[in-house]
């Protein structure tokens, strides 16, 4: 867990599935913009929403690095997908890339069912905000 989040859930509500309520950040913040389903070289290899729900967290993550981040610093997902029932229909692959890429770390998190997005070819956007150390690389 990241000393740079403290996570806030309001007494005697039942504690999340899947996301945190709330999260105070320290440091730097890193704001991601949305990614999509593509790898580095703009090529969408695969077409299914898990497929490009893994690919597009690898891309988060991308970018969190780059500023001298880890999956432990994302602190706020937006998840954007044009098809829920395609989303609730593959949980258990969705489920497993989060874990194999975030472990139990759960931040605030978001999913809204979208009509389309730019990339024709995207089924699924995720922005992410992270808080990053005081010290580090600048983005």
């Amino acid at each position: 867990m990241s000393e740079r989040l403290t996570f806030v859930q309001p007494e005697g509500w039942a504690r999340p599935k899947g996301y945190a309520n709330g999260v105070v950040t320290r440091g730097r913040t890193l704001h991601v913009s949305g990614q999509v389903g593509w790898n580095a070289e703009g090529v969408f290899a695969a077409r299914d929403m898990a497929g490009q729900f893994a690919q597009a967290l690898d891309n988060v993550l991308a970018v969190v690095r780059a500023a001298g981040g880890k999956p432990e610093d994302v602190a706020r997902m937006t998840v954007y997908v044009t098809d829920l029932d395609a989303y609730r229909g593959s949980l258990r692959e969705v489920g497993a890339a989060w874990k194999s890429r975030f472990g139990k770390h759960f931040p605030a998190m978001a999913l809204v069912g979208v009509a389309g997005l730019v990339e024709r070819e995207a089924v699924v956007e995720i922005e992410a905000v992270a808080a990053l150390g005081d010290e580090g690389p600048s983005a």
